[in-house]
C-alpha cells in the first residue's frame, strides 16, 4: 500500500496503519509541505514510527515534483523548471541537471522516491490533464528526456517512476474525472506510446505507474482501465516488455476507478492484475477497507499468496537498492542540508529557463523600452489551477510583479478569472491610451472570455504581446497578435525570465517542442 495522510505532522491514522497493518509507502502531497525544516520532521517522524515498529526497511516516502506547473515542494527550495519547458530546451542534459537538483533536494528533505518522470507523449493539444507535464509530442524527444531525468533522479539516490503507462498523452479526458479511451491500435501504440517507456526501461526503471485509461487494443473487456487489466500489467507490461520492477498504481480514489469499480474492490483488481503497490492518497476509510478486500480475497482464495510474495519481492528489492536506516540519523535533531534551494540549483534553473522560454513571434514588437519611453499595460486574469493534479498553493500569477520590476512605470490589471464582459470593454478602453498591451493567458480554449479578451484589445489596434503562462496551445484560438512568448508554466522564475525576454535584458533561446494546430504564428 501507498497511503497519505492529513497535516505537517504524522497522524494517529497513519501511525496506526504504519504499527498495526506495516503499510510500508506514504504518498505527501500540498497539505503535508510545509518549510524544509517540517519536511524534514515529518519524513524523519514517519521512518521512526516504522522503525520502532519492527519495518526491516525504511518506508518508500514520495510525491509528485515534476516541476513546472505540477510541483509540492515550496519555500526554501529550488523551482527547477517542468517537462514541456525542458522539452523547448532541445537539450536532453538540461533534464538530467533538473533530474540531478530535484533529486538532491528531495533526498535531504527524506524523500525517497519521487512520482516522475512523465512519458506521456503529448500529442493530443486537447490533453486536459498531461499538456505541459509533456516533453513534448515528439515520441524521440519523450523518450530522451524522460531517461535523462530518470538518470539523474536515480544519481541522486532518489527512486523514480515512469509515468502513466502505458500511455495518458492522446486523451481528451481527465482521469480525476471520469475513464478516458485510447483506440489506437496495437500497432500504433507500439511506435507511439509504449517506445519511451520500452527505452526507459531498458536503462534501468525503477517504478512504472498505471494510467486509469480503457485500451480496447490490449483489452477486450469494455471500460477496463490499465490499472485493473492483467492484459496490460502482466501480459504487456511483465511479459512483453520485461519489466520485473515495481508497479504502482495511480491513485485509487479518482473517479475513473472510485466511480465505477470502487476503491476497494479495485485494488483487489489492481492485485489481481500484477500490481505490487495500490496507492490510496487520501481517506483513512477507503484506505482500511481496500487493505480488508486484499486481505479477504487472499483469505478466499481470490488472489493467490504466490500474486502477493512476488509484489513483497520485487518492492523489497526495490528499497534494498535504495534505503538503508542506518543512513536516516533519525535519533539526532533534524537540521536541512545546505543543498537545499542552493545558490548552484538557482543558477541551474535560471540557466535552463533562458533556454526554453520561447518567443514564438515577434512582427517588430520587442523588445519593449521601459522606464516611460513606451507605455505598458499588462492585463491578465486571475490565476486557478487548471487541472486536479497541480497544487493550488502555487496558483500565483506573477507576470505584473515581474514586468513591474523590470518597467516601474508599467500598470498592471488582474481580472477575474473568466473575465466578466464589463471588465473586457472597460480594458479595451483603457488599453487605448497605451503603446503596448501585454496580456497574459492560461490554458485559452475556443470561445472563451480571455479569447474575448485579446480580440477586443487586438482590435484597438495598440501593439499586443500574448505571453502564454501555461499552454503554448493557446495561440491557436487567438487572433494574429504581434508577439507571442511561451513560458509553458507559471512558477515566478518563468515569468521572470519572460519579462527580461520582453524588455530586451534577456536573449531566450527556446523553440516549441509541439505543434500549434492552426496557421496561428507568422513572422
Amino acid at each position: 500500500m501507498v497511503i497519505g495522510f492529513k497535516g505537517t505532522t504524522a497522524s494517529e491514522e497513519i501511525k496506526e496503519l504504519i504499527r498495526e497493518h506495516h503499510v510500508g509507502g506514504i504518498i505527501l502531497f500540498g497539505r503535508n509541505i510545509g518549510t524544509p525544516e517540517e519536511i524534514l520532521n515529518v519524513t524523519n517522524e514517519l521512518q521512526r514510527v516504522a522503525r520502532d515498529a519492527g519495518h526491516k526497511k525504511p518506508l518508500l516516502i514520495c510525491l509528485d515534483q515534476e516541476n513546472g506547473v505540477v510541483r509540492r515542494l515550496g519555500e526554501g527550495t529550488t523551482i527547477f523548471p517542468g517537462a514541456m519547458l525542458l522539452g523547448a530546451t532541445n537539450d536532453p542534459e538540461n533534464a538530467y541537471k533538473v533530474g540531478l537538483g530535484t533529486g538532491r533536494e528531495l533526498k535531504a528533505l527524506g524523500v525517497n522516491w519521487n512520482l516522475a518522470p512523465v512519458l506521456d507523449v503529448n500529442n493530443n493539444p486537447d490533453n486536459p490533464v498531461i499538456g505541459v507535464r509533456s516533453y513534448g509530442e515528439s515520441t524521440k524527444k519523450v523518450s530522451e528526456f524522460g531517461k535523462m531525468a530518470m538518470k539523474g533522479m536515480q544519481d541522486a539516490g532518489i527512486m523514480t517512476t515512469l509515468k502513466h503507462f502505458p500511455g495518458h498523452g492522446d486523451t481528451n479526458v481527465d482521469s480525476h474525472l471520469d475513464l478516458p479511451v485510447i483506440s489506437h491500435s496495437i500497432e500504433r501504440l507500439e511506435e507511439i506510446e509504449l517506445k519511451p517507456f520500452k527505452d526507459a526501461i531498458h536503462e534501468g526503471a525503477d517504478t512504472i505507474m498505471s494510467a486509469h485509461v480503457y485500451f480496447p487494443a490490449i483489452e477486450d473487456t469494455p471500460g477496463v482501465p490499465a490499472t485493473l487489466s492483467k492484459k496490460v500489467i502482466t501480459g504487456l507490461l511483465r511479459e512483453k516488455l520485461c519489466f520485473d520492477g515495481v508497479v504502482t498504481t495511480d491513485c485509487m480514489e479518482m473517479n475513473a476507478i472510485a466511480n465505477t469499480i470502487g476503491t476497494a474492490n479495485g485494488g483487489v483488481e489492481a492485485v489481481k492484475a500484477g500490481v505490487d503497490l495500490i496507492m490510496v492518497s487520501h481517506l483513512h476509510n477507503l484506505q482500511k477497507d481496500t487493505i480488508n478486500a486484499i486481505v479477504a480475497a487472499v483469505e478466499a482464495g481470490d488472489i493467490n499468496e504466490t500474486i502477493i510474495d512476488a509484489a513483497v519481492s520485487r518492492v523489497l528489492r526495490l528499497k534494498d537498492k535504495y534505503l538503508n536506516w542506518d543512513e536516516l540519523n533519525l535519533d539526532q535533531v533534524a537540521v536541512v542540508p545546505s543543498v537545499v534551494g542552493c545558490i548552484e540549483h538557482e543558477a541551474v534553473a535560471t540557466d535552463i529557463y533562458k533556454k526554453g522560454v520561447t518567443i514564438v513571434k515577434n512582427n517588430g514588437i520587442l523588445p519593449l523600452t521601459p522606464n516611460g519611453e513606451q507605455r505598458v499595460l499588462v492585463v491578465y486574469s486571475e490565476n486557478k489551477y487548471t487541472m486536479q493534479v497541480e497544487d493550488k498553493r502555487y496558483s500565483s500569477m506573477f507576470l505584473g510583479q515581474s514586468i513591474k520590476e523590470i518597467d516601474s512605470r508599467a500598470d498592471v490589471l488582474e481580472l477575474s478569472n473568466p473575465p466578466s464582459a464589463d471588465e473586457i470593454k472597460d480594458v479595451a478602453l483603457k488599453a487605448k491610451a497605451y503603446d503596448a498591451v501585454v496580456i497574459g493567458t492560461l490554458t485559452v480554449l475556443s470561445g472563451d472570455a480571455q479569447v474575448k479578451l485579446v480580440e477586443k484589445i487586438y482590435e484597438t489596434g495598440v501593439p499586443v504581446v500574448v505571453v502564454a503562462t501555461r499552454s503554448p496551445y493557446d495561440m491557436a484560438y487567438l487572433p494574429d497578435v504581434h508577439g507571442y512568448v511561451c513560458t509553458y508554466e507559471f512558477p515566478y522564475p518563468a515569468l521572470k525570465m519572460a519579462a527580461k525576454a520582453i524588455y530586451g535584458i534577456e536573449q531566450v533561446t527556446g523553440r516549441l517542442p509541439v505543434t500549434i494546430p492552426k496557421d496561428a504564428v507568422k513572422s
